[in-house]
């Protein structure tokens, strides 16, 4: 591809209407040529749309092809580790650029630089937590969110099936999942996506809808319980990498959880096993030693079977 057809690229993806003739003047070229330049952008994918009459033209849909990359070698080596850090997280949105820029982009890098992309694969990888759960509607959720559009959903929780109408506030991924924040009866609830059963775009939009980082930085209005959790000094060490513990000090955390938290954090506690302890509240406490032991009966019942046969 010339570098006037990548111009006229470029241009075109202003979403401006311009005729034939208004492009030839500006590169200085006849009409046919432009036109010859058109028909060859269409062909390689460039969706273009023409309207025609006094006031029509040629504009790109869009859905439309962008210009191509140019990037330096280090450059390039670092598209292809952002995509191989990609590659383990399922149904990213929009995810087709994944192989479009590994297969077409890849092919047509010299070869020198493409054995070091190849050797590269050999000394680095990113260890993701492993997920088979599938999100389809990750692509329609980023739209509905971008456009501030209120969707229908069928979601299935665990009180069961159910359909729904929302305004999603974005996505973002945790631990494996896609989450989706989504504004509904004035208050934001979260969601997991993989749990949508399936989903359409409405024409309602919510133009107050806030953006997903500004519903990361807002502060948690729920009223919480006070909370002391103490941690030895190994759980403090694995409590540095979870978000609820980001305000650790001398092995203590204190802050306020909403009651309706306690049951996800008492379980997310159990993994900490006999590192921490729940100091107050004591609806807490009680949570987790039930949890505890609810999973220390099968094992208490295996001894007590084992003690039975050693009596008989």
């Amino acid at each position: 591809m010339n570098e006037r057809r990548i111009a006229l690229m470029r241009i075109l993806d202003s979403r401006k209407k311009y005729t034939a003739r208004e492009l030839a003047e500006r590169f200085d070229v006849s009409v046919r040529t432009i036109q010859r330049d058109l028909d060859y952008l269409q062909q390689t994918g460039l969706p273009l749309y023409t309207e025609t009459g006094p006031h029509g033209g040629y504009r790109a849909l869009p859905n439309r092809l962008l210009p191509p990359l140019h990037l330096a070698r280090d450059e390039a080596m670092g598209l292809f580790l952002m995509l191989q850090l990609l590659e383990d997280i399922p149904d990213i949105p929009f995810g087709s650029v994944r192989g479009h820029v590994s297969e077409q982009y890849y092919a047509g890098l010299p070869q020198d630089v493409r054995d070091s992309i190849d050797q590269l694969k050999d000394y680095i990888t990113f260890r993701m937590m492993p997920t088979h759960a599938e999100s389809p509607y990750t692509s329609l959720i980023l739209e509905a969110a971008l456009n501030k559009r209120r969707v229908k959903m069928h979601y299935r929780s665990a009180s069961g099936e159910k359909w729904t109408e929302v305004y999603p506030v974005g996505l973002y991924f945790d631990h494996g999942y896609w989450y989706m924040p989504a504004h509904s009866k004035d208050q934001i609830i979260l969601y997991r996506s993989d749990r949508v059963i399936a989903m359409t775009m409405l024409e309602q939009t919510l133009s107050s809808l806030p953006t997903l980082r500004e519903w990361l930085a807002s502060d948690d209005s729920r009223q919480g319980i006070p909370s002391k959790i103490r941690f030895t000094a190994f759980g403090a060490r694995l409590a540095e990498s979870d978000p609820l513990f980001q305000n650790l000090s001398h092995q203590e955390w204190q802050g306020y959880i909403p009651p309706e938290e306690l049951n996800y954090v008492s379980r997310l506690l159990l993994k900490y096993g006999p590192e921490t302890e729940v100091i107050y509240p004591e609806e807490l406490r009680m949570r987790v030693r039930q949890l505890l032991q609810d999973s220390l009966n099968p094992y208490l019942k295996d001894a007590e079977a084992d003690d039975e046969e050693k009596r008989t």
